[in-house]
């Protein structure tokens, strides 16, 4: 009776999937996968086709604790990212809106939004040196940001035209985000 050949192929996928299924190395693996999916730059979106935001209301806490109406940001330039600590798509691409938010936080208004508690998200920043600022919601956001999965992120001009919609993991410290964020700021 002959032995079956076992294929070198077949090993490496049983490893792969071993190493998907252990918890300890799942999100390592997925934040890499989704890190060379971040690579790729969101895309504008032209003018005849962009929603403009004719509703305000949407209530914040920021990480100190002090309440954020979203109606204080009318006329800025504002980045808006929903995201949470346990997302490696978002853990993916979060390197990039540090280095986003280190060259245009006196100049685009950032709100990266989490349902996470804020010992938790502190405890995320830390561990990874980040130093963008995050907000809590306390009412829902308004309809036009549709949150179905995350990361989700929107670039709004200061006329509250949407300026990018982009769902998943991107790099937003690209040339063309940066140039992007330039002309709004200067309109």
């Amino acid at each position: 009776m002959k032995r079956p050949k076992v294929k070198t192929s077949n090993i490496i996928f049983i490893i792969v999937i071993a190493l998907l299924i252990i918890p300890q190395t799942r999100q390592p693996i997925q934040v890499f996968i989704h890190s060379g999916l971040a690579l790729i730059s969101p895309s504008t979106i032209d003018n005849p086709d962009q929603k403009a935001i004719s509703d305000y209301n949407w209530k914040l806490v920021d990480q100190d604790g002090n309440p954020f109406d979203f109606n204080n940001a009318k006329g800025q330039v504002i980045f808006v990212n929903f995201w949470a600590t346990w997302c490696p798509p978002c853990i993916a691409e979060m390197p990039s809106i540090e280095a986003l938010y280190k060259d245009y936080n006196d100049k685009v208004l950032f709100l990266l939004v989490s349902n996470e508690k804020p010992e938790a998200i502190v405890k995320f920043k830390e561990k990874r040196s980040f130093n963008f600022k995050f907000y809590n919601p306390i009412s829902a956001p308004p309809s036009y940001f549709e949150t179905r999965s995350i990361p989700k992120t929107y670039v709004i001009d200061k006329s509250g035209n949407i300026v990018m919609d982009r769902g998943g993991a991107a790099n937003w410290n690209s040339d063309k985000v940066r140039a992007t964020l330039d002309r709004l700021i200067s309109e």
